[in-house]
Protein backbone atom coordinates (compact mmCIF):
# COMPACT_ATOMS: atom_id res chain seq x y z
CA UNK A 1 0.00 0.00 0.00
CA UNK A 2 1.06 3.62 -0.78
CA UNK A 3 1.09 6.22 0.97
CA UNK A 4 -0.86 9.27 0.20
CA UNK A 5 2.80 11.63 0.70
CA UNK A 6 4.41 8.93 -1.59
CA UNK A 7 1.68 8.99 -4.39
CA UNK A 8 1.92 12.74 -4.29
CA UNK A 9 5.67 12.56 -4.87
CA UNK A 10 5.00 10.05 -8.05
CA UNK A 11 2.04 12.32 -9.81
CA UNK A 12 4.00 15.72 -9.05
CA UNK A 13 7.13 14.18 -10.89
CA UNK A 14 5.09 13.05 -13.76
CA UNK A 15 3.09 16.35 -13.61
CA UNK A 16 6.53 17.72 -14.47
CA UNK A 17 7.74 15.16 -16.89
CA UNK A 18 10.31 13.49 -15.20
CA UNK A 19 11.25 9.54 -13.53
CA UNK A 20 10.09 9.67 -9.75
CA UNK A 21 12.33 9.23 -7.44
CA UNK A 22 10.61 6.80 -5.70
CA UNK A 23 7.58 4.28 -5.60
CA UNK A 24 8.59 3.04 -8.73
CA UNK A 25 7.35 -0.40 -8.23
CA UNK A 26 3.52 1.16 -8.89
CA UNK A 27 4.29 2.03 -12.11
CA UNK A 28 6.38 -0.93 -13.37
CA UNK A 29 5.02 -2.68 -16.46
CA UNK A 30 6.74 -5.40 -18.26
CA UNK A 31 10.20 -5.72 -15.90
CA UNK A 32 8.55 -7.67 -12.58
CA UNK A 33 9.86 -10.89 -14.19
CA UNK A 34 13.53 -9.46 -13.96
CA UNK A 35 12.75 -8.92 -9.92
CA UNK A 36 13.28 -12.28 -8.99
CA UNK A 37 16.44 -12.80 -10.49
CA UNK A 38 18.28 -9.48 -9.48
CA UNK A 39 17.23 -9.99 -6.39
CA UNK A 40 19.41 -13.45 -6.35
CA UNK A 41 22.05 -11.49 -7.73
CA UNK A 42 21.90 -8.27 -5.23
CA UNK A 43 21.65 -10.85 -2.25
CA UNK A 44 24.93 -12.64 -3.77
CA UNK A 45 26.36 -9.05 -3.88
CA UNK A 46 25.05 -8.79 0.30
CA UNK A 47 26.95 -12.27 0.98
CA UNK A 48 30.19 -10.42 -0.08
CA UNK A 49 30.84 -11.52 -3.89
CA UNK A 50 30.34 -9.14 -7.17
CA UNK A 51 27.77 -8.52 -10.27
CA UNK A 52 27.84 -7.06 -13.07
CA UNK A 53 24.66 -6.70 -15.54
CA UNK A 54 24.45 -4.83 -19.18
CA UNK A 55 21.04 -3.68 -19.96
CA UNK A 56 20.08 -3.39 -23.43
CA UNK A 57 16.94 -1.34 -24.52
CA UNK A 58 15.77 0.76 -27.74
CA UNK A 59 15.46 4.68 -26.77
CA UNK A 60 11.69 4.90 -24.78
CA UNK A 61 12.14 0.80 -23.46
CA UNK A 62 12.44 2.63 -20.03
CA UNK A 63 15.99 1.84 -19.52
CA UNK A 64 16.69 5.13 -16.85
CA UNK A 65 13.32 3.82 -15.07
CA UNK A 66 14.70 0.44 -15.08
CA UNK A 67 17.39 1.81 -13.22
CA UNK A 68 16.03 3.81 -10.59
CA UNK A 69 13.39 0.91 -9.73
CA UNK A 70 16.43 -1.62 -9.56
CA UNK A 71 18.25 1.30 -6.98
CA UNK A 72 15.19 1.67 -4.82
CA UNK A 73 14.91 -2.48 -5.03
CA UNK A 74 18.22 -2.28 -3.84
CA UNK A 75 17.90 0.13 -1.26
CA UNK A 76 14.69 -2.21 0.09
CA UNK A 77 17.76 -4.62 0.30
CA UNK A 78 19.91 -2.82 2.26
CA UNK A 79 22.28 -1.61 -0.28
CA UNK A 80 23.64 1.42 -0.75
CA UNK A 81 22.98 2.91 -4.94
CA UNK A 82 24.38 5.32 -6.91
CA UNK A 83 23.79 6.45 -10.74
CA UNK A 84 25.94 8.17 -13.35
CA UNK A 85 25.64 9.38 -16.70
CA UNK A 86 28.20 8.50 -18.84
CA UNK A 87 28.94 11.87 -21.15
CA UNK A 88 32.11 12.80 -23.07
CA UNK A 89 32.96 16.12 -21.05
CA UNK A 90 31.91 15.60 -17.32
CA UNK A 91 32.49 11.66 -17.05
CA UNK A 92 34.03 10.04 -19.84
CA UNK A 93 34.10 6.13 -18.72
CA UNK A 94 37.72 5.94 -18.86
CA UNK A 95 38.31 8.88 -16.36
CA UNK A 96 37.19 6.72 -13.17
CA UNK A 97 37.92 9.92 -11.33
CA UNK A 98 35.70 11.40 -12.65
CA UNK A 99 33.25 8.64 -12.44
CA UNK A 100 33.88 8.04 -8.65
CA UNK A 101 33.43 11.56 -8.00
CA UNK A 102 29.93 11.59 -9.80
CA UNK A 103 29.41 8.14 -7.83
CA UNK A 104 30.14 9.29 -4.37
CA UNK A 105 27.89 12.96 -4.97
CA UNK A 106 24.87 10.58 -5.71
CA UNK A 107 25.09 8.26 -3.47
CA UNK A 108 22.03 7.22 -1.87
CA UNK A 109 20.92 5.35 0.78
CA UNK A 110 17.22 3.88 2.23
CA UNK A 111 17.29 7.01 4.42
CA UNK A 112 19.67 9.55 2.71
CA UNK A 113 17.99 10.10 -1.05
CA UNK A 114 21.09 11.88 -2.16
CA UNK A 115 24.31 13.01 -0.99
CA UNK A 116 24.98 10.17 1.67
CA UNK A 117 28.62 10.18 1.21
CA UNK A 118 29.44 11.94 4.46
CA UNK A 119 27.05 10.48 6.53
CA UNK A 120 28.41 6.88 5.57
CA UNK A 121 31.90 8.27 6.58
CA UNK A 122 30.36 9.59 9.89
CA UNK A 123 28.12 6.13 10.46
CA UNK A 124 31.20 3.86 9.86
CA UNK A 125 33.21 5.72 12.59
CA UNK A 126 30.03 5.61 15.07
CA UNK A 127 30.08 1.71 14.31
CA UNK A 128 34.19 1.24 15.48
CA UNK A 129 33.53 3.35 18.45
CA UNK A 130 30.93 1.18 19.19
CA UNK A 131 33.09 -1.36 18.84
CA UNK A 132 35.41 -0.16 20.60
CA UNK A 133 33.24 0.60 23.63
CA UNK A 134 32.28 -3.18 23.37
CA UNK A 135 35.49 -3.86 25.50
CA UNK A 136 34.56 -2.87 29.04
CA UNK A 137 37.82 -2.18 30.00
CA UNK A 138 37.88 1.11 28.18
CA UNK A 139 36.75 4.05 30.39
CA UNK A 140 33.83 5.38 27.61
CA UNK A 141 34.94 9.22 29.25
CA UNK A 142 38.30 9.01 28.23
CA UNK A 143 38.00 10.66 24.51
CA UNK A 144 42.01 10.66 23.48
CA UNK A 145 41.76 6.89 24.82
CA UNK A 146 38.42 6.39 22.44
CA UNK A 147 40.34 7.85 19.52
CA UNK A 148 43.54 5.95 19.45
CA UNK A 149 41.97 2.78 19.88
CA UNK A 150 38.68 3.65 16.87
CA UNK A 151 41.90 4.58 14.90
CA UNK A 152 43.71 0.99 15.60
CA UNK A 153 40.66 -0.29 14.86
CA UNK A 154 40.25 1.51 11.63
CA UNK A 155 43.94 0.95 10.41
CA UNK A 156 43.01 -2.92 10.89
CA UNK A 157 39.83 -2.53 8.64
CA UNK A 158 41.31 -1.01 6.17
CA UNK A 159 44.79 -2.41 6.40
CA UNK A 160 44.34 -4.46 2.73
CA UNK A 161 43.25 -0.91 1.34
CA UNK A 162 46.04 0.92 3.13
CA UNK A 163 48.46 -0.70 1.04
CA UNK A 164 47.70 0.11 -2.14
CA UNK A 165 46.19 3.48 -1.72
CA UNK A 166 47.41 4.78 2.13
CA UNK A 167 46.32 8.20 1.21
CA UNK A 168 42.72 6.44 1.75
CA UNK A 169 43.20 5.91 5.56
CA UNK A 170 45.83 8.98 6.35
CA UNK A 171 42.76 11.02 4.98
CA UNK A 172 40.49 9.74 7.15
CA UNK A 173 42.56 9.39 10.32
CA UNK A 174 42.97 13.25 9.81
CA UNK A 175 39.61 13.44 9.10
CA UNK A 176 38.67 11.78 12.67
CA UNK A 177 40.98 14.05 14.27
CA UNK A 178 39.57 17.36 12.71
CA UNK A 179 36.14 16.55 14.10
CA UNK A 180 37.52 15.62 17.34
CA UNK A 181 39.34 18.88 17.67
CA UNK A 182 36.06 20.71 16.62
CA UNK A 183 37.91 22.40 13.45
CA UNK A 184 35.25 21.31 10.40
CA UNK A 185 36.77 23.80 8.02
CA UNK A 186 39.69 21.13 8.25
CA UNK A 187 36.86 17.96 8.04
CA UNK A 188 35.00 19.87 5.14
CA UNK A 189 37.97 19.67 3.20
CA UNK A 190 39.70 16.49 3.77
CA UNK A 191 35.70 14.72 2.90
CA UNK A 192 35.59 16.79 -0.24
CA UNK A 193 39.21 15.46 -1.47
CA UNK A 194 38.05 11.91 -0.39
CA UNK A 195 35.10 12.31 -2.32
CA UNK A 196 37.13 12.87 -5.22
CA UNK A 197 36.03 17.23 -5.38
CA UNK A 198 39.08 18.79 -7.01
CA UNK A 199 40.41 22.31 -5.79
CA UNK A 200 41.10 21.43 -2.04
CA UNK A 201 43.10 24.09 -0.18
CA UNK A 202 47.02 22.85 0.21
CA UNK A 203 46.59 23.74 3.65
CA UNK A 204 43.72 21.26 4.26
CA UNK A 205 45.60 18.73 2.38
CA UNK A 206 48.80 19.19 4.46
CA UNK A 207 47.09 18.04 7.64
CA UNK A 208 46.64 14.48 6.18
CA UNK A 209 49.89 14.63 4.21
CA UNK A 210 48.46 14.16 0.82
CA UNK A 211 49.42 16.28 -2.32
CA UNK A 212 47.82 16.63 -5.88
CA UNK A 213 44.18 15.56 -6.77
CA UNK A 214 42.76 12.19 -6.84
CA UNK A 215 44.01 10.62 -9.79
CA UNK A 216 42.05 7.72 -12.01
CA UNK A 217 44.46 4.56 -10.13
CA UNK A 218 44.03 6.09 -6.89
CA UNK A 219 40.18 6.30 -7.33
CA UNK A 220 39.93 2.54 -7.87
CA UNK A 221 41.58 1.81 -5.07
CA UNK A 222 39.54 4.69 -2.92
CA UNK A 223 36.29 2.54 -4.37
CA UNK A 224 37.30 -0.69 -3.18
CA UNK A 225 37.66 1.48 0.49
CA UNK A 226 34.20 2.84 -0.30
CA UNK A 227 32.70 -0.81 -0.52
CA UNK A 228 35.15 -1.81 2.97
CA UNK A 229 33.30 0.67 4.61
CA UNK A 230 30.07 -0.09 3.48
CA UNK A 231 30.35 -3.56 4.63
CA UNK A 232 31.54 -2.44 8.21
CA UNK A 233 29.33 0.19 8.49
CA UNK A 234 26.25 -2.90 7.86
CA UNK A 235 25.15 -1.97 4.24
CA UNK A 236 24.73 -4.82 1.88
CA UNK A 237 27.12 -3.44 -0.67
CA UNK A 238 26.89 -0.90 -3.91
CA UNK A 239 24.68 -0.44 -6.80
CA UNK A 240 26.09 1.32 -8.90
CA UNK A 241 24.48 2.21 -12.54
CA UNK A 242 26.41 3.15 -15.34
CA UNK A 243 23.31 5.13 -17.40
CA UNK A 244 23.50 6.08 -21.61
CA UNK A 245 26.80 4.14 -21.71
CA UNK A 246 26.08 4.16 -25.96
CA UNK A 247 27.31 8.22 -25.54
CA UNK A 248 30.51 6.40 -26.36
CA UNK A 249 30.02 5.75 -29.49
CA UNK A 250 29.59 9.70 -30.34
CA UNK A 251 32.91 10.13 -28.69
CA UNK A 252 36.67 10.52 -30.79
CA UNK A 253 38.15 7.71 -31.44
CA UNK A 254 40.63 8.00 -28.99
CA UNK A 255 38.29 8.28 -25.83
CA UNK A 256 35.46 5.90 -27.66
CA UNK A 257 38.56 2.86 -27.55
CA UNK A 258 39.74 4.28 -23.98
CA UNK A 259 36.42 3.77 -22.45
CA UNK A 260 35.30 0.43 -24.10
CA UNK A 261 38.93 -1.06 -22.59
CA UNK A 262 37.87 0.47 -19.07
CA UNK A 263 34.36 -1.31 -19.24
CA UNK A 264 36.26 -4.16 -20.16
CA UNK A 265 38.57 -3.72 -17.10
CA UNK A 266 36.07 -2.99 -14.97
CA UNK A 267 34.55 -6.68 -15.83
CA UNK A 268 37.66 -8.36 -15.70
CA UNK A 269 38.51 -7.03 -11.70
CA UNK A 270 34.72 -7.59 -10.58
CA UNK A 271 35.24 -11.08 -11.69
CA UNK A 272 38.84 -10.75 -10.15
CA UNK A 273 37.64 -10.15 -6.95
CA UNK A 274 38.50 -6.77 -6.86
CA UNK A 275 35.50 -5.25 -5.84
CA UNK A 276 33.88 -7.20 -2.99
CA UNK A 277 30.22 -5.95 -2.90
CA UNK A 278 29.59 -4.27 -5.42
CA UNK A 279 27.12 -4.39 -8.37
CA UNK A 280 27.80 -2.81 -11.32
CA UNK A 281 24.95 -2.05 -13.98
CA UNK A 282 25.28 -0.29 -17.26
CA UNK A 283 22.28 0.81 -19.86
CA UNK A 284 22.73 1.23 -23.35
CA UNK A 285 21.03 1.02 -27.02
CA UNK A 286 21.25 -2.51 -29.14
CA UNK A 287 23.66 -0.60 -31.43
CA UNK A 288 25.92 0.32 -28.97
CA UNK A 289 26.08 -3.95 -28.02
CA UNK A 290 26.37 -4.75 -31.97
CA UNK A 291 27.33 -1.84 -33.91
CA UNK A 292 30.26 -1.26 -35.67
CA UNK A 293 31.04 2.38 -33.45
CA UNK A 294 30.18 0.00 -30.06
CA UNK A 295 31.18 -3.37 -28.06
CA UNK A 296 32.33 -5.00 -31.24
CA UNK A 297 34.94 -2.58 -31.52
CA UNK A 298 36.70 -4.47 -28.66
CA UNK A 299 37.01 -8.04 -29.46
CA UNK A 300 37.29 -9.17 -25.65
CA UNK A 301 34.82 -6.69 -23.99
CA UNK A 302 32.65 -8.40 -27.41
CA UNK A 303 33.24 -11.46 -26.33
CA UNK A 304 32.32 -11.26 -22.73
CA UNK A 305 29.29 -9.30 -23.38
CA UNK A 306 27.97 -11.65 -25.83
CA UNK A 307 24.09 -13.18 -25.20
CA UNK A 308 22.16 -14.98 -28.26
CA UNK A 309 19.06 -12.98 -28.77
CA UNK A 310 18.04 -15.07 -31.35
CA UNK A 311 14.94 -16.68 -29.67
CA UNK A 312 11.74 -15.68 -28.81
CA UNK A 313 11.98 -12.87 -25.72
CA UNK A 314 9.70 -14.29 -23.78
CA UNK A 315 12.65 -17.37 -22.91
CA UNK A 316 15.50 -14.39 -22.28
CA UNK A 317 17.58 -15.64 -19.52
CA UNK A 318 17.68 -13.08 -16.89
CA UNK A 319 20.75 -14.43 -15.31
CA UNK A 320 22.75 -14.15 -18.79
CA UNK A 321 25.68 -11.02 -18.30
CA UNK A 322 23.04 -9.25 -20.76
CA UNK A 323 19.65 -8.81 -20.62
CA UNK A 324 16.94 -6.80 -22.46
CA UNK A 325 14.12 -4.36 -22.26
CA UNK A 326 10.97 -5.13 -24.04
CA UNK A 327 9.89 -2.35 -26.68
CA UNK A 328 6.91 -0.25 -24.99
CA UNK A 329 3.90 -1.08 -27.23
CA UNK A 330 0.62 -0.10 -27.28
CA UNK A 331 -0.53 -2.48 -25.08
CA UNK A 332 2.43 -1.75 -22.15
CA UNK A 333 1.20 2.43 -22.58
CA UNK A 334 -2.25 2.02 -21.60
CA UNK A 335 -1.18 -0.42 -19.21
CA UNK A 336 0.82 2.46 -17.13
CA UNK A 337 -1.53 4.84 -18.07
CA UNK A 338 -4.46 2.60 -15.54
CA UNK A 339 -1.84 2.79 -12.87
CA UNK A 340 -0.94 5.98 -12.91
CA UNK A 341 -4.93 7.42 -13.27
CA UNK A 342 -5.41 4.48 -10.41
CA UNK A 343 -2.80 6.18 -8.81
CA UNK A 344 -3.98 8.94 -9.00
CA UNK A 345 -7.56 9.09 -7.80
CA UNK A 346 -6.72 6.74 -4.99
CA UNK A 347 -8.37 8.34 -1.69
CA UNK A 348 -9.34 11.23 -3.15
CA UNK A 349 -12.76 13.01 -2.90
CA UNK A 350 -13.58 12.76 -6.53
CA UNK A 351 -12.02 9.72 -6.64
CA UNK A 352 -15.45 8.13 -8.40
CA UNK A 353 -15.33 11.30 -10.90
CA UNK A 354 -12.11 10.70 -12.20
CA UNK A 355 -12.39 7.14 -12.88
CA UNK A 356 -15.44 7.98 -14.77
CA UNK A 357 -14.08 10.52 -16.79
CA UNK A 358 -10.36 9.26 -17.73
CA UNK A 359 -12.02 5.75 -17.32
CA UNK A 360 -9.81 2.79 -19.23
CA UNK A 361 -11.66 3.77 -23.24
CA UNK A 362 -10.31 7.53 -22.96
CA UNK A 363 -7.11 6.29 -21.46
CA UNK A 364 -6.73 4.24 -24.06
CA UNK A 365 -7.57 7.02 -26.92
CA UNK A 366 -4.89 9.83 -24.96
CA UNK A 367 -2.69 7.25 -25.32
CA UNK A 368 -2.88 6.75 -29.42
CA UNK A 369 -3.68 10.01 -29.78
CA UNK A 370 0.06 10.96 -28.21
CA UNK A 371 1.49 7.90 -29.97
CA UNK A 372 0.15 9.14 -33.39
CA UNK A 373 1.65 12.87 -32.75
CA UNK A 374 5.28 11.40 -31.97
CA UNK A 375 4.82 9.49 -35.68
CA UNK A 376 3.71 6.34 -34.35
CA UNK A 377 6.61 5.82 -32.12
CA UNK A 378 4.85 4.20 -28.84
CA UNK A 379 8.39 3.74 -27.21
CA UNK A 380 8.99 6.86 -27.29
CA UNK A 381 5.70 8.40 -26.09
CA UNK A 382 5.80 7.36 -22.18
CA UNK A 383 6.77 10.74 -20.51
CA UNK A 384 5.01 13.05 -22.58
CA UNK A 385 1.38 10.49 -22.49
CA UNK A 386 2.01 10.25 -18.95
CA UNK A 387 2.82 14.32 -18.14
CA UNK A 388 -0.27 15.07 -20.37
CA UNK A 389 -2.62 12.50 -18.43
CA UNK A 390 -1.46 13.83 -15.17
CA UNK A 391 -1.36 17.89 -15.50
CA UNK A 392 -4.42 18.35 -18.92
CA UNK A 393 -6.81 15.76 -17.85
CA UNK A 394 -6.52 14.56 -14.46
CA UNK A 395 -5.51 17.67 -12.47
CA UNK A 396 -8.42 19.16 -14.40
CA UNK A 397 -10.90 16.81 -13.64
CA UNK A 398 -10.44 17.36 -10.06
CA UNK A 399 -10.55 21.18 -10.02
CA UNK A 400 -13.09 21.73 -12.52
CA UNK A 401 -15.99 19.06 -11.61
CA UNK A 402 -17.70 19.97 -14.97
CA UNK A 403 -14.68 19.39 -17.33
CA UNK A 404 -15.50 16.74 -19.39
CA UNK A 405 -11.86 15.53 -21.39
CA UNK A 406 -13.91 14.33 -24.40
CA UNK A 407 -15.65 17.38 -24.65
CA UNK A 408 -13.17 20.07 -23.19
CA UNK A 409 -9.73 18.90 -23.73
CA UNK A 410 -8.18 18.54 -27.78
CA UNK A 411 -4.48 16.99 -27.33
CA UNK A 412 -1.33 19.46 -28.51
CA UNK A 413 1.99 18.56 -28.69
CA UNK A 414 4.40 21.40 -29.47
CA UNK A 415 8.13 21.04 -29.92
CA UNK A 416 9.37 23.12 -26.79
CA UNK A 417 7.72 21.11 -24.48
CA UNK A 418 9.94 18.07 -26.57
CA UNK A 419 13.01 16.10 -25.51
CA UNK A 420 15.66 15.72 -28.73
CA UNK A 421 14.17 12.28 -28.96
CA UNK A 422 10.75 13.20 -29.22
CA UNK A 423 11.35 16.12 -31.49
CA UNK A 424 12.94 13.53 -33.97
CA UNK A 425 10.08 11.10 -33.71
CA UNK A 426 7.60 14.08 -34.13
CA UNK A 427 9.14 15.57 -37.34
CA UNK A 428 8.57 15.28 -41.05
CA UNK A 429 5.45 14.02 -40.29
CA UNK A 430 4.65 15.85 -43.85
CA UNK A 431 6.58 17.10 -46.62
CA UNK A 432 5.85 20.77 -44.62
CA UNK A 433 7.63 19.39 -41.76
CA UNK A 434 11.11 19.12 -44.04
CA UNK A 435 13.34 22.12 -43.41
CA UNK A 436 14.88 22.19 -47.19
Amino acid sequence: MISAARREEIVSALRRGTVPGAGLDALAVGIEALAPCLDEELDSVARGRAGFKAVRGEYGSGKTFFGRWLQERARALGHVTSEVQINETETPLHRLETVYRRLVEHLSTADTPQGAFRTVIDGWFFALEQDVLADETLDASDTAALLDRTNALMEARLASISRAAPAFAAVLRAYRQALAEGNMQIADGLIAWLAGQPNVAASVKRRAGIKGDLDHFAAANFLAGLLTILRDSGYSGLLLVLDEVETLQRMRADAREKGLNALRQWIDEIDAGRYPGLYLVITGTPAFFDGPQGVQRLAPLAQRLHVDFGTDQRFDNPRAVQIRLAAFDQGSLLAVGRKVRDLYAAGRACEERLRRRADDAYVEQLARAVAGGLGGKVGVAPRLFLKKLVADVLDRIELHADFDPRRHYQLTLVEREMTVNERAAASALSVDDIDL
